[in-house]
């Protein structure tokens, strides 16, 4: 269940004691060993009640594990229910992220090989150039790894869009300056087809309807 994104471990535990998760129609037990080829596992109880919210993280505010006298999204905003960030936006980034209690859609929709778009706007130091746009569509080498192909264009002389499908650690901010040049500023537009349109930076709200069923669809949660 842990593994899936169902629960955490410790609730998959909790689940366990409580008698609501059955193992072939038996009753599981802790520590019980099981073969998904051949074991059915299914679950008793109400069925969870999940939330999606957008929301428009500001510069200065961290996504998780605050240090010192930072401030986390959950300090920053009170949600109605318990939700968490799913991914992450550095701190000196702001833009759009997807809040939730649904533990199922953090690993499918940020795992690389499943190749979700994410948006984003830069403005740099310097200026775009054709060459710089070419050498960060074709991939580059950031942290001993190169990234994948991508999509980039140019929208004003220092200002550039491109879209990622993965997600390594201050991306986008490495592969300028391995391009040389330096980010101003770094905005999420969009993570697939969910976009931040007028929404303002600090509020959140519910994914519409439509939205939201197509996100699931996509990620073979509906």
């Amino acid at each position: 269940m842990a593994d899936i994104g169902l629960a955490s471990r410790r609730e998959a535990d909790e689940m366990v004691a409580k008698g609501s998760v059955f193992v072939n129609g038996k009753p599981a037990v802790m520590g019980m060993q099981i073969d998904p080829k051949k074991d059915k596992v299914t679950l008793k109880g109400k069925k969870p009640s999940y939330v999606y919210y957008m929301y428009n993280k500001p510069m200065g505010i961290v996504t998780t594990g605050p240090q010192g006298d930072e401030v986390d999204i959950l300090e920053d905003v009170k949600f109605p229910v318990p939700v968490f960030p799913v991914g992450r936006l550095d701190k000196e980034s702001h833009g759009l992220i997807l809040m939730t209690n649904d533990r199922r859609i953090t690993h499918r929709l940020l795992d690389p090989s499943s190749e979700h778009e994410k948006e984003y706007r830069v403005t740099l130091a310097k200026g775009v150039t054709g060459s710089f746009i070419k050498k960060l569509e074709h991939g580059m080498i950031v942290d001993g790894e190169r990234t994948k192909s991508t999509k980039v264009s140019r929208e004003s002389n220092t200002t550039f869009r491109i879209v990622l499908t993965e997600g390594k650690n201050r991306q986008i901010r490495k592969m300028v300056e391995a391009a040389g040049d330096s980010v101003v500023d770094l905005l999420r537009l969009r993570i697939e087809h969910i976009k931040i349109g007028d929404l303002q930076e600090g509020a959140f709200k519910s994914i519409p309807k439509a939205e939201l069923a197509l996100l699931l669809k996509k990620l073979r949660l509906n």
